[in-house]
């Protein structure tokens, strides 16, 4: 299970806020302050373990590798989860993560107090089958695609434990975030326009991801699932309701509220309170009708902080258990 609280000073320290909201619409800009990105990495380590821990056990259980610090000569696994993934992929697990640190660590729109009791990375199969092969051929590097549905699903409870209301996270990383860029995640690339001129956005971007998402998607049935495995007690009451929700039925479905997170490294020219999504009012290209929620996470070399840390998980060699 997640059970890490998000380290709610070092974020203060760490990103600016400046939030907006406008009915059922939300738009959170965040910016990264000058701090020592060392003193981040140790603050995020716990949150970011504690989401990758279940993925971890799953995968490294698929590929034979014992866990348990007793276990063989104590030195560095070959082969580790999520350590070991392609750069690329590892950029798209931090974005993920993020997508869980915000919606537990910042009042979103609707002002819930949303629980995230486990992410959904054993669900990422490209993952599972990539490390599954490089621990028996080294040389078989290659780049992974990411896993399909919602990236991650956060839940609000009642005072009984039942799900109430859900989230849903689209998270995309950017090395640069411009607004060419950012167009491309949300209307997705530019293709040759039939009808002649220059060339079109495709459609198939987030904008289209989350309108024509089911009401209530797979990673409902994947968390329930995995509250099933873990915590069966605990969850009684949400699974349960969940389990109703995922009936096929034509009551009014669970209340939804979807989040689009883009994380990355600010363009060179850049004004400081420059926002590249919509922060006035519900944008028009969204009409799934659900409470949105928007956020833009500007970072300073954002890769050197994700690369050092992912390579600092688990480093200390101590227990996953």
């Amino acid at each position: 299970m997640h059970t890490c609280p998000p380290p709610h000073d070092i974020l203060a320290e760490w990103l600016e806020e400046h939030p907006s909201t406008n009915g059922k619409f939300g738009h959170l800009l965040l910016l990264q302050r000058d701090i020592d990105q060392e003193a981040i990495c140790e603050a995020l380590r716990p949150y970011f373990e504690s989401a990758h821990l279940d993925a971890r056990q799953v995968f490294h259980a698929d590929i034979g590798i014992d866990l348990h610090p007793d276990a063989g000569d104590g030195g560095e696994l070959p082969v580790e989860y999520p350590g070991c993934l392609p750069s690329t992929t590892r950029k798209g697990l931090f974005g993920e993560v993020m997508a869980g640190l915000v919606t537990e660590g910042y009042e979103l729109v609707g002002g819930h107090d949303w629980r995230v009791p486990i992410f959904l990375f054993r669900y990422h199969e490209d993952a599972r089958n990539y490390l599954f092969t490089l621990v028996r051929n080294p040389e078989r590097t290659r780049q992974t695609i990411g896993r399909l549905g919602s990236d991650f699903i956060g839940l609000l409870l009642d005072d009984i434990g039942a799900v109430v209301r859900f989230i849903a996270g689209e998270a995309k990383w950017r090395k640069t975030l411009t607004q060419s860029a950012v167009d491309v995640v949300m209307y997705g690339k530019k293709v040759t326009n039939p009808a002649g001129g220059p060339k079109v956005h495709s459609g198939k971007g987030v904008w289209n991801d989350v309108n024509n998402d089911p009401p209530v998607p797979i990673g409902v049935r994947q968390l329930m699932r995995l509250l099933q495995q873990h915590d069966p007690d605990g969850y009684d009451a949400a699974i349960l309701s969940m389990e109703r929700a995922l009936v096929l039925r034509d009551e009014e479905p669970l209340p939804r509220t979807d989040l689009i997170i883009i994380v990355g490294n600010g363009a060179a020219r850049r004004e400081q309170m420059d926002c590249l999504l919509p922060y006035e009012e519900m944008p028009e290209d969204y009409t799934a009708g659900h409470d949105l929620q928007l956020v833009e996470v500007i970072l300073k070399d954002g890769e050197e902080l994700i690369d050092t840390l992912y390579e600092s998980l688990w480093s200390d060699g101590g227990d996953d258990a």
